[in-house]
């Protein structure tokens, strides 16, 4: 079995923001795959599927982007899912709107969400799609930016989404993942 996770924050306050991006590649997945349905479980929101007939699961931790990693830890250990079949979508500042970075491990660069995740797990060692969502001109705004939206925006966004919800599909039916940038 293979986790792809979204990260984001969850209720309808967020539903809309930046820093949401993950739970809207996960969510536009579950359609493609045929709605499966979600259900609570673990501290997240999980729909069970079959990408290209091996068995996955798409994931939208529930416990706020900043303790993320508790309910992927417990779908891990639940699913008995090896870290190799763990994909991570987040949002990204460092990154233009709308490009895409795909890394094979690393850092948090500073995303308390992939933070969470990595003191979790105790490793750096998993896959992950990040996704621009540019850095607002005033750094003192960072929090509300990434909690908000703009409608400016939505159309290149929703092109990243789409992107990452392709890229994110094709590791689930193959497993197959590299180090990437959108240009």
């Amino acid at each position: 079995m293979r986790l792809v996770a979204g990260l984001g924050n969850p209720g309808k306050t967020y539903q809309e923001s930046r820093h949401n991006l993950g739970f809207w590649v996960v969510d536009r997945m579950a359609v493609q795959l045929g709605n499966p349905g979600w259900r609570s479980q673990h501290d997240a929101q999980v729909a069970r599927c079959a990408a290209g007939g091996v068995p996955a699961l798409l994931a939208k931790p529930q416990t706020f982007m900043n303790n993320s990693g508790r309910a992927i830890f417990a779908l891990l250990n639940f699913y008995k899912i090896p870290l190799e079949s763990l994909l991570v979508v987040v949002d990204d500042l460092d990154l233009e709107p709308g490009k895409l970075r795909l890394r094979l491990n690393g850092s948090d660069g500073g995303h308390r969400g992939l933070r969470s995740i990595i003191e979790t797990l105790g490793t750096q060692e998993f896959k992950r799609i990040r996704i621009g969502i540019g850095r607002p001109e005033d750094k003192r705004q960072v929090v509300s930016f990434v909690l908000g939206s703009s409608p400016e925006e939505t159309a290149v966004l929703q092109e990243a989404v789409a992107e990452s919800a392709r890229i994110a599909s094709v590791f689930l039916e193959t497993g197959k993942f590299e180090n990437w940038s959108s240009p």
